[in-house]
């Protein structure tokens, strides 16, 4: 006759428990695969072909440059008084508007990468007139996305003593834009951030974060307790929202979680096609729809010139 007694109950209820977490696992893994398995007819696509030979080349270059983006960059204000020596495009937005042209950009990058992601588009900005462009790396060990966001709260605040300017814009790519969203949504960042651009981040968590049973993952699976913050109603929020997604994004699964839905946030969700999870932010038209919004200023966060970068609207690049 065998005794039951309440530890080896609640050994059993535990056993259950982990057994039913891990076949939610590995359903969602399933879902995740069965997703990307449905895009392999679009990849015999000339759009899709050209999309994942241009991820090829790119994550082929990135790899090279890797290393160098290790290097913490030094912040340095824009001291430029003058036009001399200027391409068209600096001078136009220089003269057309200095504060747009000396708000500060800070560019944040994703999981276990670093500012190298971001050495394209830095200097297009910059071309474009932007005079401080400054991008920042964190460590690529982080698994905590509300940690990094207090971290990030402590870049920005030294970036606005140092240029003097009470507002910035974040420029996130994949993890990073999560990181800056959850600074500005929960942390008050919207004081700070006048615009924030994502670039391929899963606002609405990934089937992919079922990979691996870590803490980083765990947040960025869909319903999760960090999803579920975002969802909580953040009424008279500053700052506005543009983000990139893409319909051949693999790590973003599926795809359509990387759209920003918040009925509190003026957002404009924007759908690059045929463009890999590391190409995105080295696509010319998606630098050029940057710098127009970037360049469009008022002290409310939306734009000054009615029609130029509308809000609220999904649009395709």
């Amino acid at each position: 006759m065998t005794c039951w007694s309440p530890d080896a109950g609640l050994a059993r209820i535990g056993l259950s428990s982990s057994r039913s977490r891990l076949a939610a696992d590995v359903a969602q893994v399933g879902v995740a695969f069965g997703t990307l398995a449905r895009d392999l007819p679009r990849l015999f696509t000339r759009g899709g072909l050209r999309g994942v030979l241009l991820e090829a080349a790119w994550a082929s270059l990135h790899l090279a440059v890797y290393p160098w983006g290790l290097l913490r960059e030094e912040a340095e204000p824009s001291d430029r008084y003058h036009l001399r020596g200027l391409a068209p495009g600096q001078r136009g937005l220089l003269v057309r508007d200095v504060e747009a042209a000396g708000t500060p950009i800070l560019l944040v990058h994703g999981m276990i990468d670093n500012r190298a992601i971001f050495t394209v588009l830095k200097r297009r900005l910059r071309r474009k007139g932007f005079g401080t462009v400054v991008t920042v790396n964190y460590s690529p060990v982080t698994n905590d996305i509300r940690q990094a966001a207090r971290l990030l709260a402590a870049e920005v605040e030294a970036l606005v003593a140092l240029t003097g300017y009470e507002r910035v814009h974040v420029i996130g790519h994949s993890l990073g834009g999560l990181i800056a969203r959850y600074y500005v949504q929960r942390l008050g960042g919207d004081e700070r951030v006048h615009t924030l651009v994502t670039l391929g981040s899963p606002h609405a968590g990934t089937l992919h974060g079922h990979l691996l049973p870590v803490q980083l993952c765990r947040q960025l699976r869909p319903g999760s307790d960090l999803m579920s913050e975002f969802e909580l109603p953040d009424p008279g929020c500053r700052t506005r929202f543009l983000a990139y997604w893409s319909d051949l994004d693999q790590l973003i699964v599926p795809h359509e979680n990387a759209r920003l839905e918040h009925p509190d946030l003026a957002v404009r969700n924007v759908l690059v096609r045929d463009v890999g999870h590391l190409s995105i932010p080295r696509v010319g038209q998606v630098a050029h729809e940057i710098a127009t919004l970037l360049g469009q200023l008022d002290h409310e966060g939306h734009t000054l010139t009615a029609g130029v970068t509308p809000l609220r609207e999904d649009t395709t690049a």
